[in-house]
Order: structure tokens, then sequence, then C-alpha cells
């Protein structure tokens, strides 16, 4: 760990003690504490983080991934919360962020969903899963957000190939024909002097 990095133990002890069962480990960050929680027990930090009175990080602000191929475990998911300190709540935790990372391996790419705590986790989770293809088990709608449906692959995987050809569904051409363009132009400039009274333009 660096010399500058940022570490909260209070945050590890209590979080130790709430879920005895999870291995929890600091991690160095210079801007904000960071920890990694095993795969198994994510949801029940994430929850004791949100609940426990010395804690309250009721805010999840992203959930995004990394992909470290080709080192094993191949993914990181990383959750980033905030504690609102006095503005939520009865201000017994201090304003914070922390940083959670989960190591997923990339021969069984799949975690646990948040949504179950944290609802806003749905459009991010669906994210990672379109562009990673890390998919969060009992997610309520874990479908592609950002690439069309059928699309193959997982765009921000470091082994998704550089060139890619594929057709693009389309209910009506993305090219114009020169004629096709020339209309448009007549259109749009017969438009512009029926608004200006047909005084011209």
């Amino acid at each position: 760990m660096s010399p500058d990095a940022v570490t909260d133990t209070t945050v590890v002890e209590a979080l130790r003690r709430a879920v005895p069962g999870a291995t929890i480990e600091a991690a160095g960050a210079v801007d904000m504490t960071t920890i990694y929680v095993d795969r198994e027990h994510v949801i029940d930090a994430l929850r004791a983080l949100r609940d426990e009175r010395s804690l309250q990080f009721a805010l999840l602000v992203d959930v995004a991934a990394v992909d470290l191929l080709p080192a094993e475990p191949r993914f990181e998911v990383v959750y980033h919360l905030v504690c609102l300190g006095a503005a939520f709540g009865d201000g017994a935790a201090p304003a914070r962020r922390l940083r959670v990372k989960v190591r997923v391996p990339g021969g069984d790419p799949r975690l646990a969903t948040a949504t179950t705590l944290f609802p806003g986790a749905g459009w991010p989770e669906r994210e990672v899963y379109d562009l990673m293809g890390i998919a969060f088990d009992g997610h309520p709608d874990l479908r592609r957000i950002l690439t069309p449906d059928g699309w193959q692959g997982h765009p921000l995987r470091k082994d998704y190939p550089v060139q890619v050809r594929k057709d693009t569904p389309a209910w009506s051409p993305l090219q114009l024909t020169q004629e096709e363009f020339a209309a448009n132009v007549r259109g749009t400039h017969a438009q512009a002097e029926r608004a200006a009274g047909g005084k011209g333009v």
C-alpha cells in the first residue's frame, strides 16, 4: 500500500464486525478509502455498509467494472458509495466516500445484484453486463442497455476484436442518394420561404 493511501480503518473494522464471515481487505488508493470484499459476501457487506449506524453509506453512486486480462481473477466490479453524514439520518457517521471492489473470475463472470438494496443499481449493472459480460444474479431486467439487441460479445473486454463489422438494423436508409439529398435541400428552402412569408431567404 502506498504511504499516501487513504484508508479509514474504522470502516474496515466496523464491516468486519458486521459481516464476520466475509473477507474484507484494505486496498491502496489516494482519493478515498478502498476495500475488497469477497464475492460470496458482497450483498451482506453492502447491506451492512448501508444499515450500520456507524457507517450509513446510503447512497450508491455508481457500479463499474475493470477487465484485468490476463490476470485471474479477470474482473473487478467496483461500487462507489457515499455517507452523507449529518445530511442523512442522525449524523452518527461522518460524511465520506468509499470504494468497494469485488474480484470476479473470468470463467464464471457473475455476481449477486445490488438492486435489492439499492434500486438505482439497476441501470449501471445492465451497463456492466452489456459492455463487460458480467451477469448479476437476481437482477429484475438484465438485458443490454447500450448495444443493440442481438449484439455479439462485450465491447469493453480486452479481448474484444478491434475491427468489428456488423450490419446495423434500421427502418430507413442510413445513406441518402444525391437525388434524396437535393430533394431535402429544396424542401428545407421551401419551408424557410413559407416561414418568412414568401419573401425569400
